[in-house]
């Protein structure tokens, strides 16, 4: 049961990820004063990271399959929650005139990258 739900899981992550670069290049584009929605956005999206990657710790404690693949998944998964949890801090902790959309839109895109990497190194699909 835990693999089945760090496994769906992914698609909760993907699609908050979109939902967090799509409302921040429209806020880069429209000239949007940075707001509560989208620290509220990235924290959603820092916190189905982890929560995945809690999933995902426990299926390593508790499934006894341990394959050389699995080690570049977890490092791969390990990148990708720090650089939300980078982006996601550092952006709440700046003074307000200096907040932008475009550490958000840069940051999720390589937490992306790192996810869909890190599903390919188990040999899994991305979709399916």
């Amino acid at each position: 049961m835990l693999l089945q739900a760090h496994s769906g899981f992914r698609y909760l992550v993907l699609l908050a990820g979109i939902i967090v670069i799509l409302y921040a290049a429209y806020g880069l584009a429209t000239k949007r004063k940075y707001g509560t929605r989208m620290r509220v956005l990235s924290g959603v999206f820092t916190g189905i990271v982890d929560l995945t990657a809690v999933l995902g710790l426990l299926v390593v404690i508790f499934y006894t399959n341990f394959y050389t693949q699995l080690t570049g998944h977890i490092l791969m998964m390990v990148l990708a929650v720090v650089t939300a949890h980078v982006v996601h801090g550092v952006m709440k902790r700046r003074p307000q005139q200096d907040k932008s959309f475009t550490p958000h839109i840069l940051g999720t895109l390589i937490v992306m990258a790192c996810i869909v990497a890190g599903i390919m190194a188990i040999g899994r699909p991305i979709i399916g």
